[in-house]
C-alpha cells in the first residue's frame, strides 16, 4: 500500500517534470551584467531622485562596483536623466471632475564605454489611475505607491537592459 502510493506520487512528480520540460518553460535567471559593466561610474541629472536610490542599490545588489567619476580612468559611465511623470485624462464623472488618469512614466539614461559611442535609451511605464474627489488623502497615498511600484520597474528594466548590451 505504502509502496503503490509512493510510486504513484513519483510517476506523477516525473510526468510533471517531463511536461514543464517540453513545454520550454525555464525559471528566470537573475540579469548578469557583462564583465565590463562590474565596475561603473552612477550619475545623474537628480541625484537624489528615488530613481537614482533605487538603481544604485539594485545596481549593488547585482555586484555592481559603483565608483566615484574623479576617480575613474577608462570606465563605463552610466549617466540617469530626469525622470518624467505625465497624467492624460481617461475618462470623467457625469459633474465633469477626472474619473481616471493614465500616467505615463519616463526614464532616459546614456551609458559610455571607453572608446565607443554613447548608447542612449529611454522607455515609459504606464499605469491607470482612479481618482475619487471624496477619498482625497486615500488616493493621494495610492498614487504615491504607484509611482514607488513605477521607480522600481524602470530601476530593475534599466538593469535588464544593460544586460542585453
Amino acid at each position: 500500500m505504502r509502496l503503490a502510493h509512493f510510486v504513484k506520487h513519483g510517476l506523477a512528480l516525473a510526468l510533471i517534470c517531463v511536461l514543464l520540460s517540453s513545454c520550454g518553460f525555464h525559471l528566470k535567471k537573475a540579469s548578469y551584467l557583462p564583465q565590463d559593466l562590474q565596475t561603473i561610474i552612477l550619475t545623474a541629472d537628480d541625484k537624489r531622485s528615488e530613481v537614482f536610490e533605487l538603481l544604485k542599490a539594485d545596481l549593488k545588489r547585482a555586484d555592481v562596483s559603483i565608483i566615484d567619476s574623479k576617480h575613474a580612468v577608462n570606465n563605463v559611465s552610466l549617466h540617469l536623466y530626469k525622470d518624467t511623470l505625465e497624467r492624460q485624462t481617461l475618462s470623467l464623472f457625469k459633474n465633469g471632475q477626472v474619473a481616471q488618469y493614465e500616467l505615463a512614466y519616463g526614464v532616459a539614461y546614456r551609458i559610455t564605454r571607453p572608446g565607443q559611442e554613447p548608447v542612449e535609451q529611454g522607455f515609459e511605464l504606464y499605469r491607470n489611475y482612479q481618482d475619487d474627489p471624496d477619498n482625497a488623502l486615500a488616493k493621494a497615498k495610492e498614487l504615491d505607491i504607484i509611482l514607488r511600484e513605477l521607480r522600481q520597474l524602470a530601476s530593475k528594466r534599466i538593469i535588464r537592459e544593460l544586460s542585453q548590451l
